[in-house]
């Protein structure tokens, strides 16, 4: 059985305003991510890196789920959803799949913290507040045009990591 997701990403504008630019980006490495784990079987979604890392592709996407679900649903809205993947015990839970964990749970999972995290923020100014979680040292709360721009960033550090695992599992490079 191999993934199906999309192989193709819907190019950011270069003449948007702020928010749209912002949402494109966010989408694009989304979609990104997406396009890394396409095509591929459940063994190589599942195969690390290198040694000693335990990354995988699989692993990466439990993992962006869970960025997801903490910066829409707890910092953003204060929802207290707890944690899908991870727990005390096992503080990396979304970097390790167990054999029954699967790629259609995983995948499913992650599309549906996006389409909430979308939802959340669409009522929303790039201004707003968030309402849960705040800066660890300044008290500040994260306002949503800083939570759009980190998780832009931790999908751009994910996907080159993405980038190098697909390399090694099938040679597969690109953009």
């Amino acid at each position: 059985m191999t993934t199906t997701e999309r192989t193709e990403r819907t190019e950011p504008s270069t003449v948007a305003g702020e928010r749209e630019m912002l949402e494109g980006w966010l989408d694009y490495h989304r979609e990104t991510l997406a396009v890394k784990c396409a095509g591929l079987t459940e063994e190589q979604l599942r195969e690390a890196s290198v040694a000693p890392s335990e990354l995988s592709l699989l692993g990466l996407v439990r993992h962006m789920a869970e960025v997801e679900r903490g910066w829409f649903r707890g910092t953003l809205a204060d929802e207290q959803a707890g944690p899908i993947y991870y727990s005390d015990a096992d503080p990396d839970g979304d970097f390790h799949p167990g054999e029954d964990d699967t790629w259609d749970e995983a995948y499913t999972t992650w599309q549906a913290e996006i389409a909430r995290a979308r939802e959340l923020a669409a009522p929303h100014s790039l201004d707003h507040p968030g309402a849960g979680r705040r800066h660890r040292t300044t008290g500040e709360p994260y306002n949503l045009r800083w939570i759009y721009t980190h998780m832009i960033e931790e999908y751009a550090r994910h996907n080159g990591h993405a980038d190098l695992i697909r390399e090694r599992i099938d040679g597969v490079t690109g953009d």
